[in-house]
């Protein structure tokens, strides 16, 4: 067990409430929670929920997260933490970083935004405390996966040059329908805006920036064809990471086939809207219903030659199934976005980083075999044995 931690979770949405569920469940730290929204009633009522839901004695208690002025209350709060877990949506991240500066706390957050992320490193620049940045499903858990299976091959084939990078995730349904054939897992949002901000990728062992959704191609995983397409956000700093150490890297989102052609058609009808991501969203809220039964596809390989020359492919595949934690059944995209922000949360609490932290940094064996990845996506001693090692 750890000392007693003061754990403050922003943002009382459907990732903070299955964070704090988990936290209790687990019990991994001595801790005491803070849930903490700019609705106060919404985060008492997460605390009430998550208290229903274990039978553990962790305090957990609501505060008053003031959008416009920090308040007497936030100041006592923040003062007395050790750690803010920022589960709010990114535009907030960096005011919740520079609180975590300034009262000496770690920060962990989830955003995929790149101009936020980007403040958040200067903030964290010279911090005593550790700043995890994008620590959730994708980007976050992918890119850590990413970066095992490219230590493995090197290991492997004594090689650090890369052919190519893979890393596909996708949010979605059970069952679907056309014509848009989706349905909302998660922030609705946050679907439309990395359908229409540009990707990063590496292309011919050139870091560049080309649009979003535009080059869907199919992909069997488990006998199951699916689409993906370059979304905007998840691939971190993977590209930088492994600058003039790769041909090809890229992100890709997972979808059933048919989806983006939908999408595409739709933004064709908005036409060029400097701000696109408003209209699309209400294109789609008004033709895509929220689905509470989800499921969570992740598809991450590393493709290079040998000393002979020889091509190989190191692969792997999982997906993420609804799960029942303490009283409550959580859905995937909960848990599998809750778990790898708790995981950082872990590490930081540990003292090993301080600064900014982007998933480049962070010890993938540590990480991967860490108590709550581990809780959500299984033991990576287990999960080795199903890399596939394809001699091509």
């Amino acid at each position: 067990m750890y000392k007693k931690e003061k754990i403050i979770i922003a943002g009382a949405g459907g990732i903070g409430k299955a964070a704090g569920l988990i936290l209790a469940e687990k019990q991994e730290f001595d801790a005491s929670i803070y849930i903490g929204d700019i609705n106060f009633e919404a985060a008492k009522q997460v605390c009430e929920w998550i208290t229903a839901g274990t039978s553990s004695l962790i305090q957990v208690e609501p505060f008053f997260i003031d959008p416009k002025q920090t308040t007497e209350e936030m100041k006592f709060v923040f003062d007395s933490s050790d750690i803010i877990l920022d589960c709010l949506p990114g535009s907030e991240a960096p005011r919740m970083a520079r609180f975590a500066r300034e009262f000496g706390l770690h920060y962990v957050n989830l955003t995929e935004y790149v101009k936020e992320s980007e403040e958040v490193v200067q903030i964290a620049t010279g911090a005593e405390t550790g700043f995890i940045l994008q620590a959730g499903l994708a980007p976050g858990y992918i890119n850590i996966l990413a970066k095992y299976l490219a230590e493995q091959f090197t290991k492997k084939y004594k090689t650090d040059f890369f052919e190519e990078i893979s890393m596909k995730v996708g949010a979605l349904t059970n069952i679907t329908k056309s014509p848009h054939y989706y349905g909302f897992t998660w922030s609705p949002i946050g679907v439309a805006t990395e359908y229409v901000k540009d990707a990063i990728v590496v292309k011919n062992g050139i870091k560049q920036i080309i649009p979003s959704l535009s080059d869907t191609q199919s992909i069997i995983i488990d006998g199951i064809r699916y689409e993906d397409d370059f979304t905007s956000g998840g691939a971190a700093d993977m590209p930088e990471f492994f600058a003039n150490k790769v041909n090809s890297l890229h992100y890709k989102t997972i979808r059933y086939p048919g989806h983006y052609d939908w999408v595409r058609t739709q933004i064709q009808e908005l036409g060029s809207d400097e701000n696109l991501a408003i209209p699309l969203l209400a294109k789609m809220k008004e033709n895509i219903p929220h689905v509470e039964d989800d499921l969570i596809v992740i598809y991450a390989s590393v493709m290079a030659k040998d000393e002979k020359n020889e091509l190989h492919l190191l692969e792997k595949s999982m997906k993420i199934h609804p799960k029942q934690v303490g009283s409550y059944k959580l859905k995937a995209i909960q848990t599998a976005t809750a778990a790898p922000l708790l995981e950082c949360a872990r590490l930081l609490l540990s003292g090993t980083y301080k600064g900014p932290i982007l998933q480049s940094m962070i010890d993938t064996k540590e990480f991967l075999n860490g108590p709550f990845v581990q809780y959500i996506y299984g033991s990576m001693s287990k999960s080795e044995k199903v890399l596939a090692d394809l001699h091509l």
